[in-house]
């Protein structure tokens, strides 16, 4: 599997690699986030490791560019310590999740782990015959990575992807945002349950015609959230 590791700082690039090679993972470096670019044109790259703050083309532009591009990319971002505003942002801009400096290898390793697992579920649940979901209006075909809303192609991010699967094979069941967590991002996930609401609010802006008002995607108040039962 291929990692796309962007960080400026050699000394912090290079123990990084060191790392993610011992756990058998490919890694692709680049210094930049124009090189960054470079690579994602010419490599297969499965997940992206994003540092924010670069000179020139931040991470959370190369993160906008995946997004644009490549559909199943995974993207982790790296923020400063308490930068809660970049934690934001990156997952506004499409990333899956984000670790923060100064982090710990057995941190970073575990986030990278748990991308790994999604993508080995996807390409597990493409090989089942049991792969469209449909609750009118909406349609999810597992195989072909397309969630379609009256007949037309809503883009997503591969956890709004999995989100959306995991509530609709659930549908009128409500489910906690701790269960969500750790169906999505998995049980050792190092994080709370505010990653699980940024991402709801970015997809109901993509699926409700009034996400202040959602008829689909519903909030059980105190709780979790819940996907509609078709009539």
């Amino acid at each position: 599997m291929n990692i796309l590791l962007l960080e400026d700082e050699l000394g912090i690039r290079s123990f990084v690699k060191v790392n993610l090679k011992r756990e058998g993972y490919n890694v692709i470096e680049a210094a930049s986030g124009e090189e960054a670019i470079e690579k994602l044109e010419k490599e297969k790259i499965d997940i992206a490791l994003l540092d924010v703050m670069l000179p020139g083309i931040s991470g959370f532009d190369v993160c906008k560019y995946i997004r644009e591009k490549y559909k199943n990319i995974r993207v982790i971002m790296v923020t400063a310590k308490g930068q809660e505003e970049d934690k934001i942002s990156g997952l506004s801009y499409g990333a899956d999740d984000y670790v923060v400096k100064p982090f710990s290898v057995k941190e970073l390793i575990a986030r990278v782990n748990a991308q790994k697992r999604r993508l080995d579920e996807v390409e597990f649940l493409s090989h089942k015959n049991e792969n469209i979901l449909e609750v009118p209006p909406f349609k999810l075909d597992i195989r072909q990575r397309r969630f379609e809303k009256d007949g037309v192609e809503v883009e997503l991010t591969p956890t709004e992807f999995s989100i959306i699967k995991l509530l609709m094979t659930h549908k009128g069941e409500p489910l906690s945002r701790n269960e969500i967590l750790d169906q999505v991002w998995g049980s050792d996930y190092v994080g709370d349950y505010k990653i699980v609401d940024v991402n709801v609010r970015r997809i109901r802006s993509k699926i409700e015609s009034s996400p202040s008002k959602p008829e689909h995607l519903k909030t059980v108040w105190g709780y979790g959230y819940s996907w509609r039962k078709e009539e």
